[in-house]
């Protein structure tokens, strides 16, 4: 008995009802996609525009493969879609706008599930997960990867300078040249390179022909070259300045420098194919392991059939089209800003403590982005010194937030020595025990003891990571998203022993935490 091969077709209403869905869909999510767009103006996501005509390449490549299998559909996407639209009232009633984007690529995976099933989109998913590339990631995880690739890019170029037999002193992200001092910024960072470069990365490890190890292997490997190919940037721009001059690190040159090395990245992922496609058992030239192929010919003499709609996919969609009903229903909520006091008239007495306030440098003010700040230094009649430093924050809910000591800290090339969590004893801040985080941080041989807390709607929290969750959960329940960091700070002499310097912060924190109150609200 011979075998009749079968190859399936859409009616043409089948791509118009495809097209209505899926302008619905982005209707529905709008308001977090038209930010999500508007983050792509961004050099480090600037490659996003370009990812969903890729993943439509990477579905074409295998239209003969789609053709040939039967789409059964599955319940699954149902589930998948009612996740996508809860995330969706999530975040339009948090305004996170990282969530609601999520929610719209769920929903889509929900929608295509339901139609194609599970044996189809084992053809596809490689394209789906594409797509999740152009979501930026949510602004306080960037900034620590920022800060961590920061201090590795930083030491590892200052490593390069001094192959070259130049004098060089690196401080955090500071790397002092003597008559030059160069700063790695988040700019400098190599995300401009990591998030394009890994998503390449993905892309070729799809096309690659090889062993899963093989494409797991080049797409990892995307995050070492970006830092190793950064640090090298930066190590490369430290020799010119010595031996050129500073021009060299500005303008142009250095924007041209960048782009090289973004080049040389590409390069060197194409190297590495080389290297993969030659080695193992499936070893094979890479005209061949990476080629880029259309969709075979199907034979002229199959069997050709429509194919029909699956009830999960009828159902998917009934749910899309009245969950975006109920979401369009909700109401528009503008965010709770609280009443407070200015920190303009924070008292420069307080119980025995007498202190001046200091203005900040204009550029710390538009890194750190906040509302409203406080920075004084305060001291006793026995001569205690505290500095005191509140960065509040009206709204939290479009990239502006607390940053984090312990994120920040090392950039500036402060190490951290010690690090725990004590409550003070008799001191109360928004009616709660006033619990910190203590740290002993040191730079050369300067040395400081730091408590710090972060104050948020009437909450005290040492954990920065609970701080994100209650900042999603108040504005889903309270719609607030205010909040401040607070940090005290004491200088420890040398061969102090910190203790002195813990009765010191503790006295000024239970006279000083009460007062807090008036200027960030509960």
């Amino acid at each position: 008995m011979s075998y009749q091969l079968i190859v399936w077709k859409h009616a043409y209403w089948h791509a118009v009802v495809a097209t209505v869905l899926a302008l619905f869909a982005v209707l529905t999510f709008h308001e977090g996609l038209r930010h999500m767009v508007a983050n792509w103006q961004a050099d480090e996501y600037s490659h996003a525009y370009m990812l969903p005509f890729v993943a439509a390449f990477l579905v074409w490549q295998r239209s003969s493969i789609l053709r040939q299998t039967p789409f059964s559909g599955s319940w699954v996407g149902v589930a998948v879609v009612a996740l996508g639209l809860f995330l969706l009232v999530a975040g339009e009633l948090g305004t996170i706008y990282t969530v609601v984007q999520y929610g719209f690529l769920v929903t889509l995976g929900g929608l295509v599930l339901a139609f194609i099933g599970w044996r189809a989109f084992v053809v596809v998913w490689p394209a789906y997960v594409l797509l999740f590339f152009m979501v930026p990631l949510p602004d306080f995880l960037y900034h620590n990867l920022s800060a961590q690739l920061q201090l590795i890019s930083s030491q590892l170029g200052v490593w390069l300078i001094r192959l070259f037999g130049v004098s060089v002193y690196l401080e955090g992200n500071v790397i002092d040249l003597g008559n030059y001092q160069l700063q790695v910024v988040d700019a400098c960072s190599g995300l401009r390179y990591l998030f394009p470069l890994t998503a390449l990365g993905f892309i070729a490890a799809v096309i690659f022909k090889g062993a899963f190890w093989k494409k797991a292997l080049l797409f990892l490997s995307t995050i070492p070259i970006t830092i190793l190919m950064n640090s090298f940037r930066i190590g490369v721009i430290g020799v010119l300045v010595e031996f050129w001059g500073t021009e060299m690190a500005e303008g142009f040159l250095h924007d041209f420098e960048g782009w090289v090395v973004f080049m040389a990245c590409g390069a060197i992922l194409v190297l590495e194919m080389w290297v993969l496609s030659r080695i193992g058992p499936d070893r094979r030239p890479l005209s061949d392991a990476f080629s880029i192929e259309g969709p075979s010919a199907l034979p002229a003499d199959a069997e050709r059939r429509y194919r029909r709609v699956p009830a999960s996919f009828v159902a998917a969609s009934l749910l899309l089209v009245s969950g975006a009903a109920v979401a369009s229903l909700l109401p528009s909520r503008a965010e709770e800003i609280p009443d407070r006091r200015d920190f303009l008239f924070f008292p420069s007495e307080i119980s025995g403590w007498s202190g001046h306030k200091i203005q900040m440098g204009q550029n710390y003010v538009e890194a750190l982005k906040f509302d409203d700040y406080l920075l004084a230094d305060f001291e006793n009649v026995l001569g205690d010194s505290v500095n005191l430093y509140v960065a509040y924050y009206a709204s939290q809910r479009k990239g502006a937030s607390v940053h984090s000591p312990k994120t920040c800290l090392p950039g500036g090339g402060w190490q951290l020595k010690e690090f725990s969590q004590r409550t003070i004893e008799g001191a109360e801040a928004s009616g709660e025990p006033l619990r910190v985080n203590r740290s002993v941080i040191q730079l050369g041989e300067q040395r400081q003891l730091v408590y710090y807390w972060f104050q948020q709607r009437g909450r005290l929290m040492t954990n920065e990571y609970l701080v994100k969750w209650f900042l999603f959960w108040d504005a889903l329940t309270k719609n607030r998203t205010d909040g401040a960091l607070v940090r005290l700070t004491a200088q420890l002499g040398i061969g102090e022993d910190p203790d002195s310097a813990d009765a010191v912060l503790e006295n000024f924190a239970r006279f000083t935490a009460p007062v807090l109150d008036d200027y960030i609200p509960k």
